[in-house]
């Protein structure tokens, strides 16, 4: 396993990294979605193209992303023997962090789509600085590993 691993290597982290960028896409427009989405009168036109809307986000770039990213990221950590380092563990946190505001934003917009507005313009905006930071902190523990 290890040799096909070490084999495949480069592919699987630009695969990585090509799905980061996808994932990361998609966490930085659902929000903006969101704000735009709140705007329309619940059960309005708008309002079922916006539901179509973050539905596809949803389906097509977040969740495969998302399952890419673990899935491939795992087997370059295990590759590597990231699981031993102190790096890793918190890009690990991170990830999960991330993943967990993955979930609370799926969660939201099933919420939006049954006409339930419970968060403020200003909330959204605020929430879609959280990828931002989350990469920014990822990326200097990925490539500086400060411990």
């Amino acid at each position: 396993m290890n040799e096909i691993l070490s084999m495949l290597y480069l592919w699987l982290k630009s695969a990585h990294l090509i799905f980061v960028i996808f994932w990361m896409a998609g966490l930085f427009m659902m929000p903006r979605f969101f704000v735009y989405h709140q705007e329309s009168p619940v059960g309005s036109d708008e309002d079922a193209k916006w539901i179509e809307r973050e539905g596809k986000l949803r389906k097509i770039i977040l969740n495969p992303s998302l399952v890419i990213v673990w899935v491939v990221g795992l087997a370059l950590a295990y590759d590597i023997g990231a699981f031993s380092q102190g790096w890793f563990h918190a890009k690990l946190l991170m990830v999960l962090a991330l993943s967990g505001y993955h979930g609370w934003m799926i969660a939201y917009s099933k919420k939006l789509s049954r006409g339930e507005r419970t968060m403020t313009d200003r909330k959204l905006r605020l929430v879609n600085e959280v990828p931002g930071i989350a990469a920014a902190v990822i990326v200097i523990l990925v490539i500086i590993k400060p411990f």
